[in-house]
Parts: structure tokens; C-alpha cells; sequence
């Protein structure tokens, strides 16, 4: 069988599987109401969190940059593609989270690829959450250190394996890496007992907090500020920009030593692009109206809090989580999709996730909230979500 064969047979499984992904097409920018195919939809799939990725100021703030600095980089970073815009959105971000130093990544995945590959090889050990994002169990298996995956939040079994690699004097380096809100259950990592088991087994912990920034904490810096966590007890920590803040890019948070070795050493810094100069200018606006503006952050939890209770009284299958992910279980991926569809010709922006992105057996509508949400838009959806899996219990 050709590769072009296998191909074709792998695309047609995942159809009859229900498995198979398609893009929509967005004709308005990003908000709580946006236009695919002409029609107008309520959107609950966005991680635009605050509502920020089309504020009047963050553009305007990239438009005036772009009139300045172009519309791109030109190069890396080490090259000549490092602008004033860059190093001062890097310096803003290290204030902002309580680091020394920032490092501007181009996406969250390349972040996550740089950073474990820089810091691991052959002879070390990588101990990852099995609902780690695909970005860091891919950078686990890249940097060629051994990769061990423990049970989702399971601090016995973490435990456990640490305890093994202590005994084998052939391990050098050991790294404890999960997510902070982990994206598709929405739940968060228990980040006080990972930076405890991390100093005990003498590992490194590093926490991919994308979709913390911005949202928890007492200032929106992050999972690690809500939980007081500080960079001696969390030393890597890794954010984007293109969720709460509203923006594009990602960056890696620590100390003078990390962030120098990573210019040096990390491949997806080194080798790629930079990020235009404009989108920086844009950041600096979004985390600016970020820190100043609590009241997004407070509209949000109010919106999280007021779905959860909904769900509750109408018995809808819920995972728990108390973040801007608010996952519908419905187990099967013909269903989650079929109720996805559905939802979709009612105006309802809401995604199907499936496998391979979820174990099998745990496909779910994940529908996340945003502080521009208002309380008939979530009263709107219950409605409608509760007569869509009233009609599925009839029918089973």
C-alpha cells in the first residue's frame, strides 16, 4: 500500500468513526457573536477569555506599531528580528508573573518543544501528566530523554516513579512537566504537591500554565499566584499570549540562567522568526487593560459560576472543573459530534472534541465561557444544551 493509499484509508476510518476534523471558515472577528457560511452564531469555543482579541485599544496599539516596525520580523530573534516592542513586552511579562526574566516564543507549542529539548537528553528522565497537551508529551519524546507518563493528577503514582528513578544511579536529570488548567478537562494540576515532590526527588518542575494566565490569580498571573507559588518552587513556567491576553505568541518565565540558556540552546527560539514587532505592541496594550481591568476577570468567574450551577439543577453530565472550560461528557464521538451539529443549527458555536485529543471513551462537547458572555447568553445555552441531552436520555 502506497503512503497516499494509507492515507486515504486513514482519512475514510476516521469518517465512518466520526473521528474526522474540518475547519470553519470565520467571516468576523473573534467574539461571543461571530459569521461562518453567512450565519450568525453565539460562540462558546473561543479561548479568548476577556474578550480582549478585538478590543479598539489592542488594535489600535498594533496598527500604530505596524505603521513603525512593518508587519514583520524580517528574521529571529538572534538575528535582527528582536525589536525594542519585543524586549520590553519580554520585561513586562517577567514583572507581571514575578520572574526575573522572559523569553517571547512564537507559539505556545514551540515553547514547550524549546524548553524541554533544551533542558533534557539522552540519560535524564521527563515524568509527564497523561493529560499533559500534545506539546509537551511530543517535546518529552523529542528530547530524547526517557519519557515516563503517570495517571492524570495522580501524586502516589508521580511519587512512585520518582522514587524508582532515585534508585537508579543511572538517571541524570529528572523534570517534572504538566499543564496548569489542563485544556480539554478544564480541571487544574495540583501544583503546591508537584513543587513539593519536585524538591524531594531533587527534579526540576516546569508548568505550562496557557490557560491560567490572564484568568486566575489575585492580579491574573496564573495558576502559580492563585496557588502562591513562587519561581524558587516553580522554576520554568510557560504562558501564551493567545488566549486570555488575546493576542498571538507564548513565552517562558524564570531565572537569568534558564532564559539565557534557552537563547542559546533552544532550537524553535533559535530557528524560527520572531514574532512582528506590531503583535508585541498589541500584548503590551492587551496585559496593560489585563491588570487594570479586574472586572473581566471578575465577569468571567460570575459567568463560570452561574453555567456550573445551571448544569446542576438540570442534571447535565459535567466534568468537574471550576475554569472558563466547562466539558459536556458524553462519551461517544458520534454523539458528542452529532450534538455538536445540532447545536450548530440552533446558533451555537460549540466544539466536539474526540480522540485522539481525549481518551476513548470520553468524547465531549467543551464549551468554554468568556467574560463578554452575558447572563441570558449562558441561560440561552442551558436551555438549549438541556433539551438536547433530554431528547438523547429518551432515546436510549
Amino acid at each position: 500500500m502506497s503512503i497516499i493509499e494509507r492515507l486515504k484509508q486513514d482519512l475514510q476510518e476516521r469518517e465512518t468513526n466520526g473521528l474526522y476534523r474540518r475547519r470553519r471558515i470565520m467571516q468576523t472577528p473573534q467574539g461571543v457573536k461571530v459569521t461562518i457560511a453567512d450565519c450568525e452564531f453565539l460562540n462558546f469555543c473561543s479561548n479568548d477569555y476577556l474578550g480582549l482579541a478585538n478590543h479598539p485599544e489592542v488594535i489600535k496599539s498594533f496598527q500604530q506599531a505596524a505603521s513603525h516596525y512593518g508587519v514583520g520580523s524580517g528574521s529571529a530573534h538572534l538575528i535582527n528580528g528582536h525589536s525594542q516592542l519585543h524586549h520590553q513586552l519580554e520585561e513586562a511579562l517577567a514583572g507581571f508573573v514575578n520572574r526575573p526574566r522572559a523569553l517571547l516564543f512564537s507559539t505556545g507549542y514551540m515553547a514547550n518543544l524549546g524548553v524541554i529539548s533544551a533542558l533534557l537528553g539522552r540519560g535524564d528522565t521527563v515524568f509527564e501528566d497523561r493529560l499533559n497537551h500534545a506539546s509537551l508529551i511530543d517535546a518529552g519524546i523529542l528530547s530524547r530523554a526517557k519519557l515516563q507518563r503517570y495517571a492524570h493528577n495522580d501524586m502516589q503514582a508521580l511519587e512512585a516513579a520518582l522514587r524508582s528513578s532515585s534508585i537508579n544511579s543511572s538517571i541524570k536529570e529528572k523534570l517534572i512537566v504538566t499543564d496548569g488548567v489542563f485544556s480539554m478537562d478544564g480541571d487544574v494540576a495540583p501544583v503546591t504537591e508537584l513543587a513539593g515532590l519536585a524538591q524531594q526527588y531533587d527534579a526540576l518542575l516546569m508548568v505550562d500554565d496557557a490557560h491560567g494566565i490572564g484568568v486566575l490569580g489575585k492580579t491574573g498571573a496564573g495558576l502559580l499566584e492563585q496557588e502562591n507559588l513562587d519561581a524558587t518552587q516553580v522554576p520554568v513556567l510557560m504562558g501564551t499570549l493567545g488566549k486570555a491576553l488575546g493576542t498571538f505568541g507564548a513565552f517562558v518565565a524564570g531565572d537569568e540562567v534558564l532564559i539565557e540558556s534557552l537563547i542559546n540552546n533552544a532550537r524553535s527560539y533559535v530557528y524560527t522568526t520572531a514574532m512582528p514587532a506590531a503583535i508585541a505592541a498589541a500584548t503590551l496594550t492587551s496585559l496593560q487593560l489585563l491588570q487594570t481591568e479586574s472586572w473581566r476577570r471578575e465577569k468571567l468567574q460570575a459567568n463560570i459560576q452561574q453555567f456550573k450551577k445551571g448544569a446542576a439543577q438540570l442534571a447535565l453530565p459535567l466534568m468537574a472543573s471550576d475554569t472558563a472550560i466547562q466539558p459536556l461528557l458524553t462519551g461517544d464521538a458520534h454523539q458528542a459530534l452529532a450534538l455538536s451539529q445540532q447545536l450548530s443549527a440552533a446558533g451555537y458555536l460549540i466544539s466536539a472534541i474526540r480522540p485522539p485529543t481525549v481518551p476513548e471513551g470520553t468524547a465531549r462537547l467543551r464549551i468554554t465561557l468568556s467574560a463578554e458572555h452575558t447572563e441570558q447568553h449562558i441561560n440561552s445555552l442551558l436551555e438549549i444544551l438541556a433539551s438536547l441531552f433530554n431528547r438523547v436520555n429518551e432515546n436510549d
